[in-house]
């Protein structure tokens, strides 16, 4: 699958990857900020944003999607750096395919499973009725008992196209049939020598000290760093403090 992709700048290839629910729009104060030095690749993964919409989202499959797209677009070899599910898609990426990445950076994710409730939320989603005289009012309500955080209500209801046709955009049946394979790990086995960052926002429960050592196994050359004032979506929590650490992260590339 063909992937959708925002670029710019020129340089060095970087590659953004979403996370659940997400779009490569969610990255665009980062990409803005690395395009004076770099080239970025913000990407739309599968069932998200204007990409395809398929059955199917186990990791070994995202992975697939973003190779065949970075091919498509003449990069062979990319910094890429992933968020939650872009995150896992990133680690088995550098597993499965080393040689394509050439430094990662996963924020705020391990590759252990989770149990996060995110069945709940794309019931909730999905129950919204779709009636041409939907407000975003009427939409927010409907999501309040399963998703108490206006945030992260406001942050799902980026995804419906309100109107005389309201519909989500994205592929809402295919990410809620696969959230126990997005939630889940499956062991890949091997290890990705290259430079490994593993960002945590200081608030977040995602990636806790019991979790290093399954990290370290795989991806030994592995550092830490948690970000002050960020929970799980630590781009978006304190984007100056996540720009800070992953210019640094790829200040020495050549």
């Amino acid at each position: 699958m063909i992937l959708n992709a925002i670029q710019s700048g020129e340089g060095l290839p970087v590659v953004l990857l979403h996370g659940l629910f997400g779009s490569a729009r969610n990255f665009g104060a980062i990409q803005r900020a690395l395009a004076a030095r770099f080239r970025v690749i913000a990407l739309d993964m599968r069932n998200h944003g204007d990409s395809p919409h398929a059955p199917g989202m186990r990791y070994p499959a995202q992975t697939t999607d973003v190779q065949e797209t970075l091919h498509s677009i003449g990069v062979e070899q990319a910094a890429v750096i992933g968020h939650s599910m872009g995150g896992k898609t990133a680690m088995a990426l550098a597993l499965t395919a080393p040689a394509t990445v050439q430094r990662l950076l996963v924020s705020d994710i391990a590759p252990v499973p989770y149990d996060h409730g995110n069945t709940g939320i794309a019931e909730a989603m999905q129950a919204i009725p779709l009636t041409p005289t939907l407000t975003r009012q009427q939409a927010d309500a409907a999501l309040t008992p399963a998703v108490p955080r206006p945030d992260i209500r406001a942050f799902l209801l980026q995804n419906l196209r309100f109107g005389a046709s309201p519909r989500w955009r994205i592929g809402l049946a295919e990410i809620a049939a696969a959230i126990p394979d997005l939630e889940g790990w499956d062991a890949i086995p091997g290890t990705y020598e290259g430079p490994s960052l593993f960002v945590s926002g200081a608030e977040s429960d995602y990636v806790l000290p019991e979790h290093r050592p399954a990290i370290k196994a795989q991806f030994p050359a592995a550092r830490f760093v948690a970000v002050k004032n960020a929970g799980h979506w630590v781009h978006a929590d304190n984007p100056t403090g996540f720009l800070a650490v992953l210019e640094a992260f790829l200040r020495n590339w050549r």
